[in-house]
């Protein structure tokens, strides 16, 4: 029996940071700069780019056009500019991801942690530390800060219509600790405020559910385009036939007549933040 040995996911994403870490050092050793240099041309100290060349920190889409333009590198760093911001995320939600950047409506219903566009650092923080298998500590750090780089969404100059529905036990789950937990509570409140953004909470004591199939995030693109994202363990599927899809906005319907209205829910969550 031949037993296929896999690597670890997360792996294959440190993999590609790898390679890009090494074109960067060999064209900054061919212009013949210290990383202290190249930092300083490019707004980085040289611990920074010392850890973006050995793979362990993501740089950021800008720092990659500038270091190529500063290195003269003809469009060779930039061309990796896309894959390294999918290595980045788990390799189960790299293809939502870039769907989700470009998406002109989002809708997510949460049944096991805030959304991630809602996830405040610390909050993120715990959600992948208490993560099973453990992952390497880099790792950790790196999703959070894919994580964070996902709510740039909420600045887009066009930014999409959002709306969540969240169960009431994620909320009161005080992940972290209390301390961690009303800032993010806060947090949702801020969003709550936007004219973009809609959220509602599942009350548990709701006797009629419509969402025990599970977490879902429902896509728009530009295009015109309606895919429905599922994601269960470490494992995901998109859909985008019209049947599934539809199936999944029916549900969404219903959660959200189920619901509290998102004027109710914001005052809900207040007086959550009340109660400690």
């Amino acid at each position: 029996m031949n037993d296929e040995v896999q690597q670890p996911e997360y792996e294959f994403g440190a993999g590609i940071l790898h390679v890009f870490g090494r074109q960067l050092k060999l064209f900054r050793e061919r212009a013949g700069m210290d990383r202290a240099k190249l930092g300083s041309l490019t707004g980085y100290s040289a611990s920074t780019i010392a850890s973006f060349e050995q793979g362990r920190r993501i740089p950021p889409p800008k720092f990659i056009d500038r270091v190529d333009e500063v290195l003269d590198a003809s469009g060779v760093l930039s061309a990796s500019k896309e894959e390294v911001a999918r290595a980045q995320y788990p390799a189960f939600f790299r293809d939502a991801a870039k769907l989700e950047a470009e998406a002109i409506e989002l809708h997510v219903y949460a049944n096991q942690a805030v959304p991630g566009l809602l996830q405040t650092e610390e909050y993120a923080r715990e959600v992948f530390t208490n993560w099973r298998p453990l992952l390497p500590e880099d790792v950790v750090e790196q999703r959070v800060t894919a994580r964070l780089a996902r709510q740039e969404i909420f600045s887009r100059t066009q930014a999409p219509t959002i709306s969540f529905v969240i169960e009431e036990s994620i909320l009161r789950r005080p992940l972290g600790g209390w301390g961690v937990m009303r800032g993010q509570l806060e947090q949702i409140l801020l969003h709550g405020q936007r004219r973009n953004v809609e959220i509602q909470v599942m009350p548990t004591e709701r006797d009629e559910h419509a969402g025990l199939a599970g977490p879902f995030t429902l896509i728009e693109t530009k295009e015109g385009r309606r895919i429905a994202y599922v994601e269960a363990q470490q494992d995901s599927r998109l859909y985008t036939a019209r049947k599934p899809v539809r199936e999944i906005e029916e549900q969404y319907g219903l959660l959200r007549a189920q619901a509290l209205t998102p004027r109710e829910s914001l005052a809900f969550v207040e007086k959550l933040l009340g109660e400690r």
